[in-house]
């Protein structure tokens, strides 16, 4: 704790500590991060699977864990440099997805191929300086049990998807969906609800 209060506290150190773990000018760690220090920080659930193409850009100072029986296919980018990554069990990232924490995937979700989970927005209120040296600012992304996420959804910071949701293929959700909702367009909207006294999925008004 204490050397972690003191490189926090001093930016050289800080710089030093970060090029050390982080290649310059990329979002990903250093080989000797991701050999020697990841597989004991980071937690990973019984048979579970990373495919060989899926690219880990996780860092130690930020949790990435992924639950039992769960699986992160090919080509899909996983990004912890700016809060968590939590995968829950029995959960299946699909061909193709971006995850930037914070965020936080529930049990039985399934994400399809091409979806984009970022937890961060880059800011650009100054004119005078490049948007990508600005810094980001970020809200947490949930996605609670049981969801279905669609080919090429799109969810921005600070949404959280109910439980045993679906949200369907191409649409951009902007705001939070409430449990037992089907979600479609751009913005998302509600377009069905479960309505347990019938037992059925009725149209949303």
């Amino acid at each position: 704790m204490q050397l972690a209060h003191r490189i926090k506290s001093n930016d050289r150190l800080k710089r030093l500590v970060h090029w050390m773990i982080v290649i310059p000018g990329q979002a990903r760690p250093r080989l000797w991060i991701k050999w020697f220090v990841n597989p004991f920080i980071h937690k990973r659930g019984n048979q579970s699977c990373i495919r060989r193409r899926t690219r880990l850009d996780v860092v130690p100072w930020n949790k990435f864990e992924l639950g039992s029986q769960s699986t992160i296919e090919d080509f899909t980018a996983i990004n912890n440099g700016v809060g968590d990554v939590i995968i829950g069990s029995r959960t299946r990232i699909g061909l193709s997805n971006t995850v930037i924490g914070p965020a936080k995937i529930g049990n039985d979700v399934r994400l399809a191929q091409n979806v984009v989970l970022s937890g961060l927005n880059h800011n650009y209120q100054g004119i005078d300086i490049p948007i990508h040296e600005q810094g980001v600012t970020t809200q947490p992304i949930v996605v609670e049990d049981e969801s279905w996420i669609g080919a090429n959804a799109v969810i921005v910071p600070g949404v959280t998807i109910g439980k045993h949701c679906i949200v369907a293929a191409g649409s951009v959700v902007t705001k939070s969906v409430p449990a037992y909702s089907v979600v479609a367009g751009n913005p998302a909207r509600v377009i069905k609800k479960y309505d347990p006294s019938i037992d059925q999925w009725i149209k949303a008004n």
